[in-house]
């Protein structure tokens, strides 16, 4: 082991990293399923028939639980830093990544917001459209810049 290096226990940048490419998978099938199953059951689905690393299973889970538990709340503070766009409008996967980004802006602490707002561009310029990376990183941004001011208040 080298002194130095993070532990390969899921808490490695590549291991989240990956996870969230995972997570993304996840949420555009749950997204394409309809009301048909939940995130849980789609994430179920997926590692029927693919294999995902054991040390990136921690923070998938992690992920996908405080998306499923917190979709109402990312949904609303998405959508109030959305501007001249609705939600429901954008594409799956522009939607699937801000989603998976802002549960993690939001609500998982050990992730240093600018973190969480890298990784989603890059799930941008690997998995959206042309402009999406510039449209994630404008609305996380956003979404960065109210919970810094709810946090000062």
């Amino acid at each position: 082991m080298h002194a130095g290096l993070p532990v390969r226990n899921g808490t490695h940048p590549r291991d989240r990293s990956r996870a969230r490419a995972w997570a993304l998978q996840v949420l555009y099938r749950w997204e394409s399923a309809g009301a048909g199953e939940t995130i849980g059951q789609s994430l179920g689905r997926i590692l029927q028939t693919r294999r995902v690393a054991p040390q990136r299973l921690p923070y998938l889970d992690l992920l996908l639980q405080t998306l499923q538990d917190r979709l109402p709340d990312v949904d609303r503070a998405l959508q109030s830093a959305l501007e001249n766009w609705r939600l429901e409008r954008l594409s799956v996967m522009d939607r699937s990544i801000l989603r998976l980004s802002g549960a993690e802006l939001l609500f998982i602490d050990e992730v240093p917001p600018k973190v969480s707002i890298q990784e989603g561009i890059r799930l941008a310029e690997a998995y959206g459209g042309k402009d999406s990376p510039r449209f994630v990183n404008g609305v996380l941004d956003a979404l960065f810049k109210v919970r810094q001011a709810q946090e000062e208040e």
